[in-house]
């Protein structure tokens, strides 16, 4: 089994160096979390109070539009930060559903301590920042493959960035994920 106080560590030492005291003032500020599978962590309407950062699991964030269809809007797996970021930051309603694929054990960190571990160790709002910027790429990232790619295309980009998806991920999220139809899928497969 993991130690989540290790990897939550060696996750923020990739950006920057923790003293062992850092390390321990910043894990006060997180709560670790167990979800089962098929939980809603984060339900659209309701109030967005935590922000994740998965130990173990996955979990998917969904945008349901007004004729009910289900949008996947991202995958978070070991070693990924997620929510619904604008209400969690804007402390509004949810737009966005987080549900766990998998069982799922995550450390919660309130947007409370969010801003005390940013003014209190400065070095952390280094982290979020570089953390928000490699989120803000992935998100361009994802939108333009929408407006340049087509489907095997996006498929296959699925493929070289995150190959074990394709293993534990049901195929019609899947398919949601890549905006295209299940029987679409399917045909990509063979």
């Amino acid at each position: 089994m993991i130690n989540p106080e290790k990897f939550l560590r060696a996750h923020i030492e990739k950006i920057i160096s923790l003293t062992d005291e850092e390390s321990s003032f910043i894990i006060s500020h997180f709560v670790l979390k167990t979800f089962r599978k098929g939980q809603l962590i984060i339900e659209e309407g309701n109030d967005v109070k935590e922000v994740y950062f998965v130990i173990s699991g996955l979990v998917k964030l969904v945008y349901e539009d007004r004729e009910a269809k289900k949008h996947i809007v991202s995958f978070a797996m070991e070693d990924w930060w997620e929510t619904d970021f604008q209400a969690f930051y804007t402390q509004s309603k949810a737009l966005l559903t987080l549900e766990c694929i998998e069982d799922t054990v995550a450390f919660s960190l309130s947007l409370e301590n969010f801003e005390k571990l940013c003014s209190d160790l400065r070095k952390m709002e280094h982290f979020f920042l570089r953390k928000s910027i490699a989120g803000h790429i992935g998100s361009q990232t994802r939108i333009l493959s929408f407006l340049t790619s087509n489907a095997r295309d996006r498929y296959e980009q699925l493929l070289v960035k995150n190959p074990s998806l394709l293993q534990r991920v049901p195929k019609s999220s899947l398919a949601s994920y890549l905006g295209v139809s299940r029987e679409t899928l399917s045909r990509l497969f063979m």
